[in-house]
């Protein structure tokens, strides 16, 4: 008799067989959330959960590498996670800074991936923002995946952000405030968020059974499609992103119609 694991993978590949190419997302977004609550549940300490989730992370990219997604972002540490207690956030920050570097790391089973940080990095404590800089310099020319690392991550801060750059550059052209109020478009917004240049996300998806965004990519999901998983993230298998991306092929997408 077959162990249930040989029908699991039966059915992975059936549903592999099933995507239809054309269909496929450009840019998906995840939420990577459920680390501590799947800790809990196994008796595992925070720490285990987090590290946990990191592998896969490493397991998704090869997945999308594998189906072909060429563009992914993270959802890896919000800004209002930086006001966590020291004790949770140090070991967290060391987690993510490990993870992006073995991003980087060259691997066999995958194309070299490019890893770029999206966020706000001056929030970040300094060694990890050169970190996040480094990988991102050394993995530039990568035409993999292209990852994008969500750390010190806000929604409403990006677009703040954005509307700062905006202004600064009006200042220093000597443009006044009325003139860029009235030469104000959205793609003048578009092209100074932290993923400037990208394809804005296809489809979102967010583990745990959570069911709202959390200000992740405000701004660039607003003609997403969602899929929320009951999951926790480091519970989350190829399965799990197969039937997300099969969801997705099936839907009729109608940009704000």
């Amino acid at each position: 008799m077959r162990r249930p694991e040989a029908f699991y993978r039966l059915y992975e590949r059936r549903l592999a067989r099933g995507l239809d190419p054309e269909r496929l997302p450009h840019h998906v977004g995840v939420l990577v959330d459920g680390n501590r609550r799947w800790a809990r549940a196994f008796g595992a300490t925070t720490e285990e959960g987090h590290r946990a989730g990191a592998e896969r992370i490493l397991d998704f990219i090869g997945w999308c590498d594998e189906v072909g997604v060429p563009v992914v972002t993270l959802y890896m540490l919000s800004t209002e996670n930086l006001a966590r207690p020291a004790a949770e956030l140090a070991p967290l920050l060391e987690i993510i800074m490990t993870t992006a570097e073995r991003l980087a790391e060259p691997r066999e089973d995958r194309a070299p991936v490019r890893v770029q940080p999206v966020g706000a990095v001056d929030l970040l404590p300094p060694r990890m923002a050169r970190c996040l800089r480094d990988v991102a310099e050394q993995t530039k020319d990568n035409t993999g995946v292209h990852v994008n690392v969500a750390v010190g991550y806000g929604g409403r801060r990006e677009i703040v952000d954005a509307v700062r750059e905006l202004l600064r550059e009006a200042d220093a052209a000597g443009t006044s405030a009325g003139d860029v109020a009235d030469a104000l478009t959205v793609d003048a917004i578009s092209d100074r968020l932290y993923t400037r240049g990208q394809p804005d996300p296809d489809l979102v998806i967010r583990t745990s059974g959570e069911q709202r965004l959390s200000g992740f990519l405000t701004w660039q999901s607003a003609y997403s499609e969602f899929y929320f998983c009951e999951a926790m993230w480091p519970a989350f298998r190829r399965t799990d992103f197969l039937r997300a991306l099969r969801d997705y092929g099936r839907r009729q997408r109608r940009f704000g119609a």
